[in-house]
């Protein structure tokens, strides 16, 4: 006799894998670390890679499956492997984390619509900084009150999109090795190994928390792991695909950049508009003229639009939980829209976005805005990326009180000296990322945005601290009348 129960569908490990792929890292994120370090960089990649991307993928196979029925991902883990206190500041530096992305991601919805309608990189002579900063939160606000009417849309046009652009990105590096084949010239001269040699100088370490920053977000998986058939041993494969997938786009993508641009003479406005100039010049060197760069423009206005979407309702989410709401003001919290998120966390985002646009109005044009937020980004997130590490470290300092059906290196001391290399190195890079990039050391701009970083962190992180305090202030207030 047939079950009446409805057939239950699960997710198979490489469409997993391709969902954290698409989520974690994108074409425009071998750009940045290109122009900070030049070919060298791909002895960057290839070293974090093994000593890094490898064994975090991994690390997060263990924790997924050994909480693999916490809904909170990362926040849970630093909850059930030390205590509700800093699973409250996972969850906050997780929010917070997301503002400076969101604020970027919008930035480079202009930038794309900008390529699509202009055709070229015009938009810094075209818009002053104050317009820019004006359009970028006008966006911002038109996606918040649209956000409830096309979240669901939009996040299977973010997977859509993120699919596209996984396969513009992939016929980049195929096409480019295609051209140098046939006779394109290598751009990057001399092309031999000293050009690969790292120059471990200030500004190389200082860089080196964007790569953290292309790289990291494995445990976003983590939910999915109860809709596999056989988590135990598919989502460590997801896992591996994700890092194989990472390293070669990283690796080959940045080779590919070498074939068209001279890594020693890059030009000042590669993290902005380098994307579109490498489409241009594949779809001239192929002699279809501007074709690919308007195909890439649309795909990427598409994407980043969908990811705006996306980052709004999930950056909503960590005020709704029950954890979070304990440490919450509760005019925060007790207002909420018709999907159960607190109406006001959407005006915290607001008010956060207003206050890095009102610090970017001090820079001098939108190419340095648009660098200034991606270092921020390059602090934050690999401090974020810190607490799964210690949520690691943690759980395997008492790992007899846990079970997983999968174990990342089983001896213990091992496991210990991993975890504590990963955790030391990310939150070494995301500190040296203060150090403004892209600027002489000693100038008045070299001073001015590093206390731009520091701001920016100090308000950030330091809402985390003033939030809870008012909470605590409330309920006094209230035993006292």
């Amino acid at each position: 006799m047939d079950s009446l129960e409805p057939k239950k569908h699960y997710m198979s490990w490489p469409v997993i894998a391709l969902l954290d792929f698409v989520t974690i890292i994108s074409f425009e994120n071998i750009f940045y670390p290109f122009q900070n370090q030049g070919l060298s960089v791909v002895v960057s990649w290839i070293f974090l890679l093994f000593s890094y991307v490898i064994p975090y993928a991994l690390i997060a196979s263990q924790m997924s499956l050994t909480f693999d029925n916490q809904a909170g991902g990362l926040a849970s883990w630093v909850r059930r492997s030390s205590n509700d206190t800093l699973g409250y500041w996972t969850s906050w530096m997780y929010w917070v984390q997301s503002v400076p992305y969101i604020v970027d991601v919008s930035n480079s919805v202009i930038v794309s619509f900008s390529w699509i309608i202009f055709g070229d990189n015009s938009l810094d002579k075209r818009m002053s900084t104050f317009w820019f900063g004006l359009l970028t939160f006008a966006i911002i606000l038109l996606f918040i009150l649209l956000e409830n009417r096309l979240k669901n849309s939009l996040e299977i046009l973010s997977l859509l999109g993120g699919g596209a652009m996984f396969i513009m990105s992939m016929l980049f590096v195929l096409l480019a090795a295609w051209a140098v084949m046939h006779g394109h010239h290598i751009a990057t001269q001399p092309f031999n190994w000293g050009a690969f040699k790292p120059s471990f100088s200030l500004n190389y370490f200082s860089t080196t928390g964007l790569l953290i920053f292309a790289m990291s977000g494995a445990e976003l998986a983590a939910p999915y792991v109860s809709q596999m058939r056989n988590p135990k041993r598919d989502f460590p494969k997801a896992m591996w695909m994700l890092a194989i997938m990472t390293g070669f786009l990283t690796i080959f993508g940045t080779l590919a950049l070498a074939m068209f641009f001279n890594a020693h003479h890059i030009p000042h406005d590669f993290k902005m508009n380098g994307p579109y100039y490498a489409f241009q010049l594949l779809g001239e060197s192929l002699g279809v003229g501007k074709l690919l760069m308007y195909i890439f423009a649309v795909v990427q206005a598409l994407f980043m639009m969908a990811q705006l979407a996306v980052l709004l309702d999930a950056s909503s989410r960590v005020f709704a939980g029950d954890v979070a709401d304990r440490f919450m003001p509760k005019w925060l919290t007790e207002k909420k829209n018709k999907n159960g998120r607190p109406v006001h966390s959407y005006t915290f985002t607001v008010g956060l976005s207003l206050f890095l646009l009102l610090l970017t109005g001090t820079l001098p044009n939108i190419n340095t805005i648009y660098n200034w937020l991606l270092n921020i980004n390059g602090i934050i997130s690999p401090y974020k990326t810190c607490w799964v590490f210690f949520a690691f470290v943690a759980m395997r300092l008492h790992q007899e009180k846990y079970h997983s059906d999968y174990v990342f290196i089983k001896n213990k001391t091992g496991a210990l000296i991993v975890g504590g290399w990963c955790l030391a190195f990310t939150f070494v890079c995301a500190t040296l990322g203060f150090i403004p990039q892209n600027v002489k050391v000693g100038t008045v701009a070299f001073s001015h945005q590093l206390i731009m970083n520091f701001i920016t962190v100090f308000v950030l992180f330091g809402l985390g601290f003033i939030l809870p305090l008012m909470r605590k202030h409330k309920e006094k207030k209230n035993e006292m009348m």
